[in-house]
């Protein structure tokens, strides 16, 4: 067996594993509601008129905590809640994977605001939405203590993803898969 091959076949091993303790990181409804409040303070906190621009959506999704680990073969994944009038009204997942370059693991916050009725409506009624297939988000890249000015936001979906130090750059969520899912 060459080189490569074992390489293939490490990642493979590290993917299914990392993936498998994703899942199993399954949290109640209250726990998914209790860690979007908390996402969301950093989120109002770190972005003057987040909170503004998120009463002007129609719903908004916030995953808390979606965990990204790869080497050469990539998986991401977390739990959260899709909020219409600042109330959980469905939880969903979010999953993808990638190839290329990367080694690591992180994890970050993800809030995905639907600014059209006609947008929430569509995300609602799919089964199982993908960006860049059912639908586009605009990722909003404005650096920690910025405002977003949701005048020259046009984007019927946009997103935001941060971390602990603001918002972060040069991320995509193109392939990125939201699925309903059911939590007590």
């Amino acid at each position: 067996m060459n080189m490569k091959s074992l390489y293939r076949i490490a990642a493979v091993i590290i993917l299914s594993t990392t993936l498998g303790a994703c899942s199993s990181l399954e949290w109640s409804g209250n726990r998914i509601d209790h860690e979007a409040d908390e996402a969301l303070l950093v989120f109002k906190d770190e972005v003057r008129g987040g909170e503004v621009f998120l009463d002007q959506a129609a719903g908004y999704l916030v995953f808390p905590r979606v965990l990204r680990a790869g080497l050469g073969v990539g998986a991401e994944t977390g739990e959260g809640s899709l909020r219409i009038g600042g109330k959980t009204v469905d939880y969903f997942r979010i999953t993808s994977g990638s190839i290329g370059f990367q080694a690591g693991a992180q994890a970050r916050s993800i809030v995905i605001a639907f600014m059209t009725k006609s947008s929430l409506e569509q995300f609602r009624n799919s089964n199982g939405w993908r960006v860049g297939i059912d639908g586009s988000v605009a990722l909003i890249d404005i650096g920690a203590g910025k405002t977003i000015d949701s005048q020259n936001i046009r984007d019927p979906v946009v997103g935001f993803i941060f971390g602990s130090a603001g918002l972060m750059y040069n991320l995509t969520l193109e392939g990125t898969r939201f699925t309903r899912i059911t939590r007590e």
